[in-house]
């Protein structure tokens, strides 16, 4: 009896915290064996499509994710659908066109191996990639974002677009990269930013913010000067000085969409 117990105790020493990576994904099929890959280590790989139209779900289950339908309903409130599959003590939340280096997963891998650590989430720093040039500089790097939580200690807020997890204890941070192939082309980053800027939007309008002519007229070359002056963009090559332009003309654009739900205008002719 005595012994049956002990080996209780050491099979409850024995069990290892499981990982779960959760990718919420549409239309991905070319990125999903780069991003796949770098986490094929994790016990449980799960993508949550949103609607895709090529052969993302096929290429999904190929590399041995288990893959569940979500209905897209903005991006936070996607995300907490998706991650209700996870199973895992921990969870790894990765997008498509991002990778996990070889010295981040060892680093999680330890910490997640851990059961006294003090930290119920970690901050993964970026490396992003724009127009093929790694971005070192324009405000870009070092980025960090919080990816790595225990399951049950943290949630997505509710924003359509730049939704951010929300945790009930203490964040620490891992030094190892997250590779994010952000935008390989123009076109690419055209758009997403049409997406967006109209989510953006719809959130300040939702909040009772209404456009300014300091918006359009101060916010763009602003975010220009800062990105390419003051964060260093410059040393970024010619792809910062694209940045800047675009990501002031992100701004722009943001702004625009919001006086135009601000005024109910539309640009269609009326029909009588």
């Amino acid at each position: 009896m005595i012994q049956i117990s002990t080996m209780a105790a050491d099979n409850d020493k024995n069990i290892r915290p499981r990982l779960s990576v959760v990718l919420m994904v549409k239309n991905e099929a070319a990125n999903l064996p780069r991003a796949l890959g770098a986490v094929k280590w994790a016990d449980e790989i799960i993508v949550a499509d949103t609607g895709s139209t090529d052969d993302t779900v096929e290429v999904a289950e190929k590399l041995g994710a288990r893959v569940v339908h979500c209905a897209w309903r903005g991006f936070g409130a996607t995300r907490a659908a998706a991650l209700k599959h996870a199973g895992g003590d921990w969870v790894l939340t990765v997008d498509a066109d991002e990778v996990i280096s070889p010295e981040l997963a060892e680093e999680i891998r330890r910490v997640v191996s851990q059961p006294d650590t003090k930290f119920v989430a970690y901050r993964l720093p970026f490396l992003t990639n724009f127009l093929g040039r790694w971005i070192r500089h324009s405000g870009w790097h070092p980025e960090y974002h919080v990816r790595l939580y225990r399951h049950g200690r943290a949630h997505f807020n509710a924003d359509a677009v730049h939704e951010k997890i929300i945790t009930d204890g203490s964040v620490g941070s891992l030094s190892g990269l997250i590779y994010h192939y952000t935008d390989p082309t123009i076109g690419h980053y055209l758009a997403k930013m049409d997406l967006y800027t109209r989510l953006s939007a719809e959130r300040l309008h939702a909040s009772g913010r209404r456009c300014r002519w300091w918006d359009l007229l101060v916010r763009p070359p602003f975010m220009f000067l800062k990105m390419y002056i003051l964060q260093r963009g410059f040393l970024d090559g010619w792809q910062g000085l694209v940045l800047a332009f675009f990501s002031s003309m992100h701004v722009l654009t943001k702004y625009a969409q919001l006086k135009v739900l601000s005024t109910g205008e539309t640009g269609l002719p009326r029909v009588s």
